[in-house]
């Protein structure tokens, strides 16, 4: 998604901590998200989200969390949570998190999105509503990934169109979405930093006597294995040689305090669609 530009004068910090309400609190974001609130300065847990009939629905979210009680239990009522001024924080599936977001634009709340399989409507949903509500999506919260997908373009506009594009990204056996958002938020910058159409482009599978590779292809492959948090590698491979650009990520801690930080950078701003570019300030 392309994000709104920040305000005259740059990004805005809170003055007093700001109301969080994290979403899918009891799955293996959200709870690690909630884990980590206790301890960022700034930001307060004052509701925690769960669809209807999930097993966790008034436990305490913090002992979901396995970080001791918070004081706040798993409830599935979003329009009593999400209330103006408080900022949404959700990693789920695009369908709750769409109604999540009609909910904020209404409300008058924030929100700080990282889930990731929005179809092109949604997304373009997504954009409608951010003209009534601060709005931050990205499909990794991580301040590597951020600065990855800068470099992408600067990488694929020198090396060209010698050098064949192929992205491999690992996750663990849970995930439900291919390729990841962050994979596809790859393809997306190296075909425009090349000019290419991705939809008319990419590859997701080979088999069988597919013939040989085009210059303009641009390959995406997903694994799927047992407790990987994410690994993400872009090759750009010519005759002779081969540059990699590579991240793993060790724990989903690394997605909650990005996450987090921008909580607490999208308190002070005005309603748009926003990115972690704009969250880190990197123009």
């Amino acid at each position: 998604m392309t994000a709104a530009s920040t305000t005259a004068g740059g990004p805005r910090t809170p003055a007093t901590a700001a109301d969080v309400v994290v979403a899918g609190a009891a799955g293996r974001m959200g709870s690690r998200i909630v884990a980590l609130l206790g301890d960022t300065p700034g930001l307060r847990l004052v509701a925690a989200l769960e669809a209807p009939g999930n097993r966790a629905l008034g436990a305490d979210a913090g002992e979901v969390a396995k970080v001791g009680r918070a004081g706040v239990e798993l409830a599935s009522d979003a329009r009593a949570a999400i209330t103006r001024g408080r900022v949404l924080v959700e990693f789920s599936a695009p369908e709750p998190t769409l109604e999540h977001l009609r909910i904020v634009a209404e409300a008058g709340a924030r929100a700080v999105i990282g889930t990731t399989g929005f179809s092109a409507a949604q997304r373009e949903e997504i954009a409608g509503l951010a003209r009534r509500a601060p709005i931050m999506v990205a499909p990794n919260m991580s301040v590597a990934v951020t600065l990855a997908f800068k470099l992408l373009p600067l990488m694929a506009k020198a090396l060209g169109d010698e050098y064949d594009v192929e992205i491999t990204e690992v996750h663990h056996r849970f995930k439900k979405d291919a390729p990841s958002g962050t994979a596809q938020h790859m393809a997306e910058v190296i075909a425009q930093a090349l000019g290419r159409d991705l939809a008319a482009t990419a590859v997701h599978g080979r088999q069988g006597l597919p013939g040989e590779r085009t210059t303009k292809e641009i390959g995406v492959f997903s694994l799927r294995s047992g407790d990987v948090v994410g690994e993400h590698t872009v090759t750009f491979g010519a005759l002779g040689e081969r540059l990699e650009l590579t991240h793993r990520a060790h724990s989903r801690d690394t997605f909650a305090r990005g996450a987090l930080r921008a909580a607490r950078w999208i308190v002070g701003q005005p309603p748009g669609l926003y990115s972690m570019h704009d969250v880190l300030g990197i123009e």
